[in-house]
């Protein structure tokens, strides 16, 4: 039968007594009743595609990464994409080319993973990644259950530190399960209290997840995390910004176990939250505890350079009750960006991108703390993110900001009501910059 054709009222009926019940209604019974749907969606009437076009450029107009000059980040970036790229992308043999199911056919498709795979390694510091994840908050998820495999103990220290959307996703991941999780705190710089976190490491945890730079943009001590936590037996998970890692240490020189992040900074637009990619590499030593596959370079018979699935645990490979994950898809497309991005670039030029993010968020953040009341709220060394705190509030002054043609920060008020969390990427120019403090400056003095 068709896929577009739907089932039969009597069709309907065989399968649900090879299921055994009476009606469909029957399968909703875990659903409580308070969340089902009662009568019909509500959905507008239908429309032409002359019409659907014209709304849906209207809904595309209103995207403010596009409009207004941005200096909001906290996991999503306005950084410049090359045009190479959707040109590449969008070639029929890798835009239609969805996973290597047939492996030994898709040399170009595993070639581009394996380059993938490397390019990550070395930028992460680590020895080996995986075929990337869905996205970077799943892929820090999916690294402390890797913990836990490898531990075998179900209690994580989480840092307070690390982008509260990631925890969400942790705590959604875990929470069915027989798992804790301890959150650590963080001190009045900004930075996790490793203090707290050596007390709650008492009596032994899988591992401790923190941020680096954390989501304050505050760079936190990773070797005397690492020390920490190998102490008691642990493991250290590091979600780390990748564009940050052009400038600081790679997080797997200095003792992290398990490396991820987002990948969304080379060369993938910000796309009103995806797709996205994320990016997982480890060390050796963990290297079958991964979930997702890792492609290997090898030779044939003739001596012909040739590219495998070394590494497959997912469970569509293997028996289910042994897969590492749920995962039963890559990123492939998202990660080819990636790979692209880094080849348009280079060492050199991707270096270059991360040093203009330093010092141009660094030269916003003086030009700011020259406004009228504007003030540090860590006094800490920072990448990429900075927090201050204005005289008046931060929600307010966002929306004022956004009539004057400017994104601002992101308000942060579990820090206070006047915190705001800013960034500048290598896009923003001196005039936009001026311009942006010129008009915060403008409006903070006719607000207090």
């Amino acid at each position: 039968m068709s896929i577009f054709v739907p089932n039969g009222k009597a069709q309907q009926e065989q399968m649900l007594d090879v299921i055994g019940v009476g009606k469909f209604e029957d399968l909703l019974t875990p659903i409580p009743e308070s969340v089902h749907l009662k009568g019909e969606l509500d959905l507008p009437s239908p429309a032409s595609e002359l019409e659907l076009l014209k709304e849906f450029k209207g809904f595309a107009a209103q995207n403010s990464s596009s409009n207004l000059v941005c200096f909001r980040g906290a996991g999503a970036y306005d950084h410049y994409i090359p045009s190479a790229i959707d040109n590449i992308l969008t070639r029929s043999e890798f835009l239609t080319a969805y996973t290597p199911y047939q492996a030994e056919v898709s040399q170009g498709t595993l070639q581009s993973i394996f380059e993938y795979q490397t390019m990550i390694a070395r930028l992460t510091g680590c020895d080996a990644a995986n075929a990337c994840m869905y996205d970077g908050s799943s892929a820090v998820a999916e690294a402390a259950l890797m913990a836990i495999r490898a531990t075998r103990k179900k209690r994580i220290l989480v840092s307070g530190a690390l982008n509260p959307r990631t925890i969400d996703v942790i705590h959604t991941y875990m929470g069915n399960g027989d798992f804790e999780i301890n959150e650590v705190p963080f001190g009045t710089d900004g930075l996790i209290d490793l203090e707290a976190a050596d007390q709650l490491a008492e009596g032994g945890v899988a591992a401790l997840v923190l941020q680096y730079p954390n989501y304050f943009g505050s760079i936190e001590n990773v070797q005397a995390a690492a020390d920490l936590i190998h102490r008691h037996k642990g493991l250290l998970v590091v979600a780390a910004d990748p564009v940050a890692l052009g400038v600081i240490e790679a997080p797997g020189r200095l003792g992290a176990d398990v490396v991820v992040g987002e990948g969304q900074p080379m060369g993938v637009a910000m796309s009103y939250g995806g797709p996205y990619v994320g990016f997982m590499a480890t060390n050796a030593r963990l290297l079958r505890k991964m979930p997702g596959r890792i492609v290997g370079r090898t030779e044939d018979r003739a001596g012909n350079t040739g590219y495998v699935l070394t590494l497959q645990t997912r469970e569509q490979h293997i028996k289910r009750a042994k897969a590492t994950s749920n995962i039963c898809s890559n990123q492939a497309l998202m990660a080819l960006a990636n790979v692209i991005y880094l080849t348009l670039t280079g060492e050199t030029g991707f270096t270059e991108v991360a040093k203009q993010c330093w010092h141009k968020s660094h030269y916003l953040h003086d030009r700011l703390l020259e406004t009228n009341g504007v003030t540090d709220v860590f006094d800490v060394p920072f990448c990429r993110e900075f927090v201050v705190n204005l005289p008046v509030s931060a929600e307010d002054t966002a929306s004022a900001m956004k009539e004057k043609g400017y994104l601002a920060g992101l308000p942060m008020p579990c820090l206070g009501d006047g915190a705001m969390m800013l960034t500048a990427t290598e896009k923003r120019t001196r005039e936009e910059i001026d311009g942006f403090v010129e008009a915060l400056d403008q409006y903070i003095r006719g607000a207090v």
